[in-house]
């Protein structure tokens, strides 16, 4: 009877764990094939670098605001529901997104995309839950492969079919993609109990009732000098990020002169060489305590 509960959980686990890998990859390739069609958009509605800036500016402000709501919720409700939620946003503003007629529509449009841009912390917290601690570096860094991937395939989409199809015509594309995959998220991935997969808290029954949010525990983290100073480095480094992200294919377009087969080239080893980092540089232990506390009565 426990071999097999142990295989259900295990064959959750590797499901949960492809469906997330598959939101992130094409919600990436959703949220970041902006850049490569930055020209089509601009020349669209007539609009200068300024406004473009605007257009990025704005979805980057709802996701921050978004962040701790969706961590409010992910803490008090079914986080593999909330997550459907958040795929069937990103398809239905990507929608909205492509049949916007001029720029203050997709302005708003657009912002509104970053409402689900920061629903991740749920993905997250929830393979914890599904991996144990020496399994689950390795998981965080197969699923952190999604992003530079997701990035890979909207330049690919950007540069080979937007001059035939056209940007409004691939966020269509985009837009269904998180319908679906809302669909599949909604009905296949099981949600566990919070602490599931710690060995301390192996034999522990009714997990969800016995661990509640506290904010004394999040003011505690503020007095970790480590932590502060990763999100010191984690606020600086998300510059170049952004510019690369959002301007770099412009620049090359309109300042280099290079054609779209030329940007692939420029681009493509730089982000094959990220995704490469993020399985790479994981702890061989894993993620959490190395040493196994007694087992919970």
């Amino acid at each position: 009877m426990e071999n097999q509960r142990d295989q259900q959980v295990k064959k959750g686990a590797k499901f949960a764990f492809g469906s997330f890998f598959v939101f992130m990859l094409l919600h990436q390739t959703d949220k970041l094939l902006i850049g490569p069609l930055q020209s089509q958009i601009m020349e669209t509605f007539k609009i200068n670098y300024t406004q473009w800036g605007l257009i990025n500016t704005a979805a980057l402000v709802v996701g921050a605001v978004c962040y701790p709501i969706w961590g409010w919720l992910y803490d008090h409700y079914a986080r593999p529901k909330l997550l459907a939620l958040a795929s069937l946003i990103w398809g239905c503003t990507t929608w909205l997104n492509a049949i916007a007629p001029t720029y203050p529509v997709f302005l708003m449009t657009r912002a509104s995309t970053g409402i689900d841009d920061s629903s991740y912390p749920g993905i997250y917290s929830l393979i914890s839950d599904y991996f144990p601690p020496k399994k689950r570096g390795k998981m965080y860094g197969f699923l952190q492969v999604a992003q530079p991937l997701g990035y890979l395939v909207g330049m690919v989409l950007a540069t080979i079919l937007g001059a035939l199809w056209g940007w409004r015509n691939i966020f269509y594309l985009t837009g269904s993609c998180g319908v679906l995959v809302a669909i599949v998220i909604f009905f296949f991935v099981k949600d566990q109990p919070r602490g599931a997969a710690e060995p301390e808290l192996d034999g522990v029954q009714d997990l969800d009732k016995k661990f509640k949010f506290s904010w004394k525990t999040v003011g505690l983290l503020f007095k970790k000098k480590s932590l502060i100073v990763l999100m010191l480095q984690g606020f600086v480094g998300v510059f170049p990020w952004q510019v690369i992200t959002y301007y770099i294919f412009a620049y090359l377009e309109k300042s280099r002169g290079y054609s779209g087969v030329q940007q692939l080239i420029t681009m493509v080893p730089a982000i094959v060489l990220m995704a490469a980092g993020y399985p790479g540089g994981r702890h061989p232990r894993g993620t959490g305590s190395s040493r196994r506390l007694p087992r919970a009565a």
